[in-house]
């Protein structure tokens, strides 16, 4: 079997974890990127989960400013269908 090499920029911590995790699962980082690679071919989607993610400083203090300017009613309004969004918006002018 003829193989192709492709080689990505990760951070090394990243790589560190992920080839721990492959090996954890009896696999090699190769194999799980061969066997996603195969996945996208397929399905033509790619799909990531955030629920072990810890939002940085940043989006904190943006999500704060969202929240605060939502309850001050500096925001558009919430729409529950494409009906209500337009007529909104006709009654801006726009």
């Amino acid at each position: 079997m003829q193989t192709a090499a492709i080689y990505i920029r990760t951070d090394p911590e990243i790589k560190t974890k992920a080839q721990k995790v492959a090996k954890e699962l009896g696999l090699s980082l190769s194999s799980l990127m061969n066997g996603w690679l195969r996945q996208l071919i397929k399905t033509k989607t790619v799909t990531f989960t955030a629920r072990d993610e810890i939002p940085n400083e940043y989006f904190k203090r943006t999500l704060a400013k969202a929240r605060k300017n939502r309850k001050e009613g500096k925001s558009s309004p919430i729409f529950h269908s494409g009906e209500e969004a337009v007529k909104w918006l006709e009654e801006q002018g726009i």
